[in-house]
């Protein structure tokens, strides 16, 4: 499935099942950020439309965004600091704390946290061809939604 066809279910489930939130995951390197490879030596270029993208979607008051990463932890701080640096906010870092585990529930998040969209290059996602048709769509779902 393309992520833009994930991208487009989320919002058709979002509606059918009157959920509030959509959960979207990133990972950083090879998707939002070209990496390095060198431990210590933080990557920081974005690839490009990923930062109008991201800027678009903190701006989504039904869009949770969190990372999905393995970077260490002082790596992660630096991260989110490089992000919210450009107005870009995740709310969580490898875990999804509000949809837990329900009793006789349909899933078991307890280790897999629940999310509609994973946007992470080892899944096909293309840090430098997905962005612009990804930017594209939201802004056509945007202006929706505002009509």
């Amino acid at each position: 499935m393309s992520i833009i066809k994930a991208i487009k279910k989320s919002f058709i489930e979002k509606e059918k099942k009157d959920f509030k939130y959509l959960y979207y995951f990133f990972d950083i390197h090879g998707t939002i950020l070209k990496p390095n490879y060198q431990y210590g030596n933080t990557p920081k270029e974005f690839y490009p439309y990923a930062k109008e993208t991201l800027k678009l979607l903190s701006g989504l008051s039904d869009i949770v965004m969190c990372l999905y990463t393995c970077s260490h932890p002082n790596e992660i701080d630096e991260y989110l600091k490089l992000f919210e640096s450009e107005g870009i906010y995740f709310k969580y870092v490898n875990e999804n704390p509000e949809v837990p585990t329900a009793i006789n529930g349909y899933g078991c998040y307890d280790s897999k946290p629940y999310m509609n969209v994973l946007f992470e290059d080892k899944s096909g996602f293309s840090g430098e061809e997905d962005w612009l048709p990804v930017l594209t769509l939201l802004k056509e779902i945007v202006l929706t939604k505002v009509k």
